[in-house]
């Protein structure tokens, strides 16, 4: 079966289900990361393979949905809003519209790995498997390094006049200001938690602590023990410095029970980019652990 492209809450969303219907089969959500949407994922670049092609070589015995987040500042990071679309609007759906069997998988890269484990603990009930990317996590090491470059790039003015003349990426100053301005919506009030020269307001990005994964997975300590798997990997080279987050949120889970032989763990050769090879591997793996 071929991919099939709906529209729900507005938004675009695609399927692909097992060619057998008389069977039922768990179903792994894909998150996109920021900056990136569901229609994405179909852009193919020169002499690659999508990932959509990946899945139809792969034939998982699963339903996989890749789930729209796209937002004005490129991203939600899966919560709020987004999150209660994910839960309440696109997991109805798939259910009433394909042969599922109510287990479900969630992965994710970046965001989109963030936006996986942090739905996964707060809801239990729908989603008992994790692949993570590169997640989002470690706040005050991996989002944190990106304040003086943000700081220096707004020279002083604020987000809203940012917005008011921004025009595209068109630096590497640019994408880190957009990052945390998506960041601020999500985890804040919307502003930055710095000063003028990158001084952190311990206050403010306190509230950003708060949505950190490594501090999340202590509370929900009878979630994690609940997972049937968490896949957690990431580039030893990563630019924002998230294999030491991913390292981090390994120790945290282990710390709260879960079970070793449930974790995948890996830090491979690479950066931030170039790990959609990954991302079948990872799919096969959830499809294993919800089997």
């Amino acid at each position: 079966m071929s991919w099939e492209r709906h529209e729900v809450g507005g938004r675009p969303l695609f399927v692909r289900a097992p060619a057998d219907p008389s069977r039922r089969y768990p179903t792994v959500y894909v998150l996109h990361a920021h900056m990136r949407s569901a229609t994405w994922w179909f852009n193919v670049e020169p002499f690659e393979v999508s990932y959509p092609e990946r899945i139809e070589e792969l034939a998982p015995d699963a339903v996989v949905v890749f789930v729209d987040g796209w937002t004005e500042l490129g991203g939600g990071q899966w919560i709020g809003p987004l999150a209660a679309y994910l839960r309440d609007e696109v997991v109805p759906f798939v259910d009433g519209a394909y042969p599922t069997n109510g287990l479900r998988g969630l992965q994710g890269k970046s965001s989109g790995g963030y936006g996986a484990i942090v739905n996964a603990l707060a809801r239990p009930d729908l989603f008992q498997a994790i692949a993570a990317h590169a997640p989002d996590a470690l706040f005050e090491v991996t989002l944190a390094h990106g304040f003086p470059q943000a700081a220096r790039a707004l020279q002083g003015s604020s987000l809203v006049e940012y917005w008011t003349s921004f025009a595209g990426l068109r630096s590497r100053s640019d994408a880190v200001v957009v990052e945390l301005s998506a960041a601020a919506a999500a985890f804040g009030d919307g502003t930055l938690p710095f000063d003028e020269l990158g001084r952190v307001d311990e206050t403010a990005f306190g509230r950003w602590l708060e949505h950190d994964p490594v501090r999340l997975v202590p509370r929900h300590v009878e979630a994690v023990r609940g997972l049937r798997g968490v896949w957690l990997d990431a580039g030893n080279r990563d630019e924002y410095f998230l294999d030491l987050g991913a390292l981090a949120l390994r120790e945290a889970l282990l710390a709260a029970g879960l079970p070793e032989d449930r974790v995948h763990f890996e830090l491979v050769e690479g950066g931030h980019g170039g790990m959609s090879h990954r991302y079948p591997l990872s799919l096969a793996w959830l499809v294993e652990r919800l089997a």
